[in-house]
């Protein structure tokens, strides 16, 4: 995780500037800027990989390719040395320097085979520029076009107050040129369900379920790539608790301990459970507990760093920040559990679906916004807490398997959510760690009850009522309005109708 800010046509280098000290907690470990006649490059840089050699801008051996960039390249081995045999020469061991290399030999089509989270800007000595993003959006980036600029930025807060209402979120899996405009290089395509082993079968085969195990094992080894230490957020649910189990295994193959960190009010549930999964996978465990007051006191801060005012996501995410802050003692890159939900059926209203087809549909387009829903939050805790978050489950060869799965074998039908998963699993977890019923993170950390009555209590009835045409669809409760205003305040400008997720699944 770093953060980046670039720009095509006119342009003041010292907006620039203002800019990227605005992302200075994403990127602590250093800054680096280029200027072109046509075009700025601008990054704050989180060191994860070579730390003594990865600074950016990065640029090609000739002075000609110049690039900026945030997130992660897992395949980067693999392109290295076919672009090492093709005669290419690296300055560093920064995975995204061959991304440059990849972009400076194959054209901005190659950005398909590029295999992470990642957003992009790049520029030539000869006039071009693009700016892409991955195929999830996991890495973050937005843009606002005026006056013939086209300014981009890691963070809405990042942006001058002028531009804020122009802004948008950068669609995932496309590249920008001037000459091109938007253009998509992969987005996620509808992947047709029933391409897998016995994907006809009413019932999973054991091929099917090997699958899903050995997609998620690869992509959990992948995020452990790192030159600084690598942890997990451990809330005791399913999907952080796999990912742990996966990442201690791999840990302990090579005589380490595998760190953990948990979060919530003392006693609560999360707690008691993440113990539980630490204990029986024997990590180095860490926890964070924290009061009520807490809790309240650190809203206005989450909803300037997360720029949502979604009740789901402030719950999670005051918590979220606390283990975050308290994780970046002693990692700095975290393994998270998002996506499982979306992927293998988790939320509980899934369960009101009873066609395949529809299901499918569903899921599919909640993975689509997840961009500026649950993404978001994963990005800007870590980035402020100078953590580098890695997602699994969201890894493209995860996310194209749980595509393919056939929805029936997601539908409840009175099974635990996500049996699929957890029969994939089995023997990794103690049954009854493996088979606990979910709860959502802010639910199982204590904080949704205690938001919720005490944000709703400051806002009347008839100030709720008042404000109902304000924003579409209209505040849901007291407490989003409460959290509403405090985003105007946080955040002056910015236009949330279209940049904000608000979740409605429960």
């Amino acid at each position: 995780m770093s953060g980046i800010v670039a720009a095509h046509g006119p342009f003041e280098p010292r907006e620039g500037l203002r800019m990227l000290d605005r992302l200075t907690h994403r990127g602590p470990d250093g800054q680096g800027t280029r200027a072109f006649d046509h075009a700025w490059l601008g990054h704050r840089r989180l060191a994860v990989v070579d730390l003594a050699g990865g600074a950016q801008p990065l640029r090609d051996s000739r002075g000609r390719h110049w690039l900026v960039g945030d997130g992660e390249i897992y395949n980067d081995e693999r392109l290295r040395r076919e672009l090492q045999e093709r005669g290419h020469v690296f300055a560093s061991r920064a995975d995204q320097e061959s991304a440059l290399h990849l972009i400076e030999a194959d054209g901005l089509a190659a950005l398909s085979r590029l295999w992470g989270m990642f957003a992009f800007a790049g520029a030539t000595i000869d006039g071009g520029f693009f700016a892409a993003r991955d195929t999830m959006g996991i890495a973050p980036l937005y843009w606002a076009r005026q006056d013939g600029t086209a300014v981009f930025a890691s963070e809405l807060k990042a942006f001058d107050p002028h531009r804020r209402p122009d802004v948008e979120p950068f669609p995932p899996g496309h590249v920008w040129t001037p000459t091109d405009g938007l253009v998509p290089f992969r987005v996620l395509a509808d992947v047709a369900p029933a391409g897998v082993p016995g994907g006809q079968d009413p019932e999973p085969s054991e091929a099917a379920l090997a699958a899903i195990r050995d997609a998620l094992i690869g992509a959990v080894e992948r995020c452990l790539v790192a030159d600084v230490p690598v942890g997990a957020l451990l809330s005791g649910g399913l999907d952080s608790s796999l990912v742990t189990a996966i990442a201690a295994r791999h840990a302990h193959r090579a005589g380490r301990r595998f760190p953990t960190f948990a979060v919530g009010l003392a006693g609560s549930d999360d707690l008691v459970a993440a113990r539980q999964v630490a204990e029986a996978l024997g990590t180095d465990h860490h926890e964070r507990v924290y009061t009520h007051d807490e809790l309240i006191d650190w809203v206005p801060e989450v909803i300037r760093v997360i720029e949502s005012f979604d009740p789901s996501l402030v719950h999670s995410s005051v918590p979220n920040l606390l283990v975050a802050k308290r994780a970046a003692r002693d990692v700095k890159v975290v393994l998270i559990g998002e996506g499982a939900d979306e992927l293998f059926a988790g939320y509980g209203y899934y369960s009101e679906f009873d066609s395949d087809t529809a299901l499918h549909e569903e899921l599919l387009a909640t993975i689509h916004g997840l961009h500026i829903g649950g993404l978001q939050r994963v990005d800007r805790v870590a980035g402020a807490a100078g953590l580098e978050a890695r997602t699994p489950f969201l890894d493209l060869n995860v996310v194209e398997l749980g595509l393919q799965l056939p929805a029936r074998w997601k539908l409840s039908s009175g099974r635990a959510e996500k049996w699929l998963l957890r029969r994939a699993f089995e023997g990794w977890l103690p049954e009854r760690l493996l088979w606990r019923p979910k709860a959502q993170f802010g639910q199982g950390t204590g904080a949704r009850d205690v938001l919720g009555e005490y944000y709703g209590s400051t806002v009347t009835p008839e100030r709720f009522d008042a404000a109902r045409d304000e924003l579409d669809p209209p505040p849901r409760s007291r407490e989003e309005l409460a959290y509403y205003r405090l985003f105007q305040r946080e955040l002056t400008g910015v236009d949330p109708q279209h940049l904000i997720g608000r979740f409605t699944g429960w």
